[in-house]
């Protein structure tokens, strides 16, 4: 089961990489990207890299596995 999000994963990226802002994928995740810098400036626990990247995989994740 690991080994197929793996490989939707990959699939999924090298898609969003030839499409970009095209793929039905980059616009949500970019997205979530935003939220998760946001929340890290807001938090004292996060810093805006961490949120960013923890937005952007959340939503990847989603996209993946709805």
């Amino acid at each position: 089961m690991s080994n197929d999000l793996l490989q939707d994963a990959k699939e999924e990226i090298v898609g969003m990489g030839k499409q970009g802002m095209a793929h039905p994928s980059t616009k949500p995740v970019l997205t979530g990207a935003a939220v998760g810098a946001v929340a890290g400036l807001v938090l004292p626990v996060l810093s805006i890299p961490i949120g960013l990247l923890a937005g952007a995989g959340w939503m990847f994740y989603k996209r993946l596995r709805p």
